[in-house]
């Protein structure tokens, strides 16, 4: 049906964003139209068999429907163009759509908690025939359809609303085989399970909502880029012919399409400036081009033509790594004096690594007087911005 509303809609015309915006209408509004649906003949079946898993069910379809118009809302809203107010677009709204979304689960999975616990209190047997099993049984298969077309798009356009729907579909597909299942065990032994399982649905549901809403709320809280992501970046800085390393690099998201790096990239000293500033004007068009986002890289000159720079180069990164294997580091100069020499370099741990910044500084300093006492050391402890 998805790929049929497609071809009726979507022609290959306008942006990627602009597609991607359409995608997510079209799938939005299938979702409104199959849970309405469902909703209908679910609530029917309930009221005939009085069934409150059922009857539960059914309600959950229907808040289904409310968070297929939120998700709908949530593209309208974020394919908005830039303006004054918001110089970086609207993208974020999609977010918090899926944010919405996984509130509403959330609420339908407590609500169907304190109306099973109440019916545990007080138990009534439900009616059981064949319409009712037909229907739960049509209503697996939709769920099943539509958490298989949620996925696939939420994964092609990258939207965390239309995962949050996923998510949804899915734990509405488990709760409904499980209400199938106490209705069958009802109709043949006469055991009333249709509020244990009811509970049973709703501690299924409230965990997907409470999960959905936490992976949801990473993008805008600020979490790191994706390793492919970040060895992509990489990759194409590193292809020019000038840059020696690349670190310090950080990805700001501002919705799905719509992000902005920075990195430090460093080249040699003695080369041309100009040319490097054009390798490096170069590589950001690149970036942007290939990446989908706004690039900007600052240029680290170091020295690469000095066997005394090489060499105490090498033994600072040696120390580093036998605090931390594994410890980066960059923008390495030297001062030499009469009496010492100072080396002067950047480090990046992981947020992770539970030594202070201070015990870093004075680890390093004293593995490294160690080798040569008269080597001192200024010391800049980074975080990994785009790792753990």
């Amino acid at each position: 049906m998805i790929k049929l509303l497609s071809k009726i809609f979507i022609k290959n015309e306008g942006s990627g964003e602009d597609i991607r915006g359409k995608y997510g209408m079209i799938c939005s509004a299938a979702g409104i139209a199959l849970n309405i649906l469902l909703f209908i003949i679910k609530f029917a079946a309930g009221s005939l068999s009085g069934a409150i898993s059922v009857t539960a069910d059914a309600f959950n379809n229907l808040s289904d429907s409310g968070s297929s118009l939120i998700t709908m809302l949530g593209f309208r809203l974020a394919a908005k163009k830039p303006d004054p107010g918001h110089p970086f677009g609207h993208g974020r709204i999609e977010y918090l759509s899926g944010i919405a979304v996984s509130i509403l689960i959330v609420l339908m999975g407590f609500e169907l908690f304190t109306d099973s616990v109440d019916k545990i209190k007080n138990p009534a047997v439900p009616e059981t025939g064949a319409l009712v099993f037909v229907i739960l049984g049509i209503s697996i298969l939709v769920k099943f359809y539509m958490f298989l077309y949620n996925r696939k798009y939420g994964k092609e356009c990258n939207s965390a609303a239309m995962k949050a729907t996923a998510t949804d579909c899915l734990s509405d597909m488990v709760s409904t085989a499980v209400v199938f299942v106490s209705m069958i065990v009802t109709h043949f032994t006469n055991v009333n399970i249709d509020a244990y399982c009811g509970l049973a649905v709703s501690v299924f549901i409230l965990f997907a909502g409470l999960k959905s809403a936490y992976e949801t709320i990473g993008p805008l809280l600020g979490q790191p880029p994706e390793k492919e992501f970040v060895e992509e970046v990489e990759r194409i800085v590193l292809s020019g012919k000038d840059i020696l390393g690349v670190h310090d690099l950080m990805v700001h998201d501002y919705g799905p399409g719509r992000c902005i790096i920075s990195l430090h990239a460093e080249v040699p000293a003695s080369g041309d400036i100009l040319d490097i500033h054009d390798e490096i004007d170069n590589l950001e068009k690149e970036l942007g081009e290939k990446l989908g986002c706004i690039a900007v890289i600052h240029m680290d000159p170091i020295q690469t033509d000095s066997e005394n720079v090489t060499l105490l180069k090498d033994v600072a990164l040696k120390a580093c790594n036998e605090i931390y294997e594994g410890m980066k580091l960059h923008d390495f100069r030297i001062v030499e004096g009469s009496s010492h020499t100072n080396l002067i370099f950047d480090v990046v741990v992981p947020h992770s690594f539970r030594m202070s910044d201070t015990e870093i500084k004075e680890k390093i300093q004293e593995k490294i007087n160690a080798y040569d006492n008269k080597l001192f050391t200024v010391v800049t402890v980074d975080k990994d911005f785009a790792g753990a």
